[in-house]
């Protein structure tokens, strides 16, 4: 009974675990228009973005040069920019990989504190 428990136990911390944080906003229902101080602002956001070292070399890697980047940025709807910059501020590098990592972590050890009481047996983990 204990061994079906556990194996419960741990099948639904990892299925718990595995489940990413979703977020929500509230979305107005009304178009807002967009001025060109705000295109500024929004192609000043993107351009702060493209000028990180590692976005340069990934588009690099792509085969992009910067002149064909600023041809491409210049052919965007003000829409379109103020989508990218809008999405650019939400973005957060490496949002939830130290917390998937400690999830990990967490399951590890709690399978480990399990077995030892349920079987009595020692699991000893060496580098």
């Amino acid at each position: 009974m204990k061994k079906c428990i556990t194996w419960y136990l741990v099948i639904a911390l990892c299925i718990i675990g595995s489940i990413p944080r979703v977020e929500a906003a509230f979305i107005p229902s009304e178009v807002i228009e967009l001025t060109t101080i705000d295109r500024a602002k929004d192609l000043q956001t993107i351009q702060n973005h493209l000028e990180t070292k590692l976005i340069q070399q990934r588009l690099k890697d792509f085969g992009f040069t910067p002149d064909e980047i600023k041809a491409r940025i210049s052919q965007l709807s003000d829409q379109q920019i103020h989508s990218i910059a809008q999405k650019l501020d939400d973005l957060r590098v490496g949002q939830d990989g130290l917390g998937f990592v400690i999830a990990i972590l967490v399951i590890i050890i709690l399978v480990i504190v399990l077995i030892n009481l349920t079987t009595g047996k020692k699991v000893i983990v060496t580098q």
